[in-house]
Order: structure tokens, then C-alpha cells, then sequence
């Protein structure tokens, strides 16, 4: 699991970071609306930073920062950064959410996370691995609170979370003044539960367009929904 991972038009290590490459964050580099042709991009808790990767291959932005606090993974996404086609657009900050907040005043035109999911105590015996999954470290109110302190006026905030934790994040964010324009729900296969929700973030209301994705229709048989959404991306779709 420690191999390169090869994409299309980039590579990117992960043999310093915690959490590997996986499903959700292509899922959300691929589906983030870049509609208002963003300039400026942040991704909170970049890990290895294949979704800021994805955005400077999608994207004409000239700023694509990142920020991390896990010192490994911190340096791994600033190799793969150096290492990609996008160098020159995209910086990664070593830094917690808070600190980062207290240096920065600039505004972003589009905010990504992928942010720790499980507010269970989890502990797989990896140090790293568990708070990198473990949204003690980065709560969601948190998260949510920074944003609209980050986010451009006519700004996009995009996020994956589990299913489960939908509600209570569509509520905490109308508390605070961030509304809900896009909603994708993922499922595994076409039995499956749906276990993820994409969501979309605006400062002020927009009529929802609400969707569903399923990923497979048989073991390792992608849906062409899902193909023509990560396409651009994973060498063999």
C-alpha cells in the first residue's frame, strides 16, 4: 500500500502519511464545482494533497494552498507538490486549522475538505493513522466556523462526511450562516447503504440540487456514472 500512486497526470507518494489514498478524497477532488472559476483554493487537512492535485489539474487557479498538521504527511504533500506539473500554484502550510486562522486574513473562492470522520474513539494501535481519522482533532463546528471566516463572498465550500453525520452538518452549518447549493450521496453498489454525502456550501441560499452516485454495479464493474466522474483521473477508467 505503500507505492506510489499513479494518476493520469500526476503521481503522488504515500508512504509517510497515515491515511492512504482512497475513494473519498478522488471522489471530492472530481466533484468540487469549479463553476465560478476560482482563483484562490484552500484544502483543510490535505494528507498526501492528491485533492489539491486534482484541483490544479482541473482548475486555472494561481493559488492552491493546503494546510496539515501531521508532520509526515505535511512533508510527503509538499514532495508531491514540488513533483507535480502545478509547483509553481500550490503551497502547503504546516499548520492546525487555528493557527492557520490567525496568520492568514486572504479569502478563498473554493474551500475543500476531507476532513476526520469517526467522533468515536477509534484505535487501531497506529498513533497517526487513528488521529487522522478522528474528528477530535479537527470537529466539525470548528471546521465550519473557519470556513465562513476563509470563504470569498461568492465562494464554494465543498466537504465529504459519512451519511450519518448529514443532518447534524446541514444543521450546525445554517447556524452559522453556510447553506447547502449541491448534495451527492454515495453508495457502494446498488444494494448498499449509502454510506457518504458530498456536500456543497454557499454564504447565502440557493435552491439544492440533490443526487445519488453507486460506484459499482458488480465486484470491480464501475457504474458510468462514476467513470465519467473520475475519468480524468484514475489511469484505468
Amino acid at each position: 500500500m505503500n507505492k506510489p500512486f499513479k494518476f493520469k497526470q500526476f503521481t503522488v507518494n504515500q508512504d509517510l502519511c497515515a491515511m492512504k489514498i482512497g475513494t473519498d478524497g478522488v471522489l471530492l477532488g472530481a466533484w468540487a464545482n469549479i463553476s465560478n472559476f476560482p482563483e484562490s483554493i484552500l484544502d483543510i487537512g490535505a494528507g498526501t494533497g492528491v485533492i489539491a492535485l486534482m484541483l490544479a489539474q482541473r482548475s486555472k487557479a494561481d493559488i492552491i494552498d493546503a494546510i496539515e498538521i501531521d508532520a509526515d504527511a505535511f512533508e510527503q504533500c509538499v514532495e508531491n507538490f514540488e513533483a507535480s506539473p502545478w509547483a509553481d500554484r500550490l503551497f502547503c502550510y504546516h499548520a492546525s486549522l487555528g493557527e492557520f486562522l490567525d496568520e492568514v486574513d486572504d479569502k478563498y473562492d473554493l474551500i475543500i475538505s476531507n476532513p476526520p470522520f469517526y467522533s468515536e474513539d477509534v484505535s487501531s494501535g497506529d498513533g497517526a493513522r487513528d488521529l487522522a481519522r478522528q474528528n477530535s482533532s479537527l470537529p466539525f463546528n470548528f471546521l465550519l466556523k473557519g470556513v465562513v471566516k476563509l470563504l470569498s463572498k461568492n465562494g464554494i465550500f465543498t466537504i465529504i462526511i459519512p451519511f450519518k453525520e448529514e443532518k447534524e452538518i446541514l444543521k450546525e452549518a445554517a447556524n452559522i450562516g453556510l447553506y447547502p447549493g449541491r448534495l451527492l450521496r454515495v453508495k457502494g453498489h446498488l444494494e448498499s447503504e449509502v454510506k457518504r454525502s458530498l456536500l456543497e456550501f454557499h454564504l447565502k441560499k440557493t435552491p439544492v440540487l440533490k443526487s445519488e452516485l453507486t460506484l459499482e454495479k458488480a465486484r470491480h464493474q464501475y457504474t458510468e456514472e462514476y467513470i465519467n466522474l473520475t475519468k480524468d483521473f484514475y489511469l484505468k477508467m
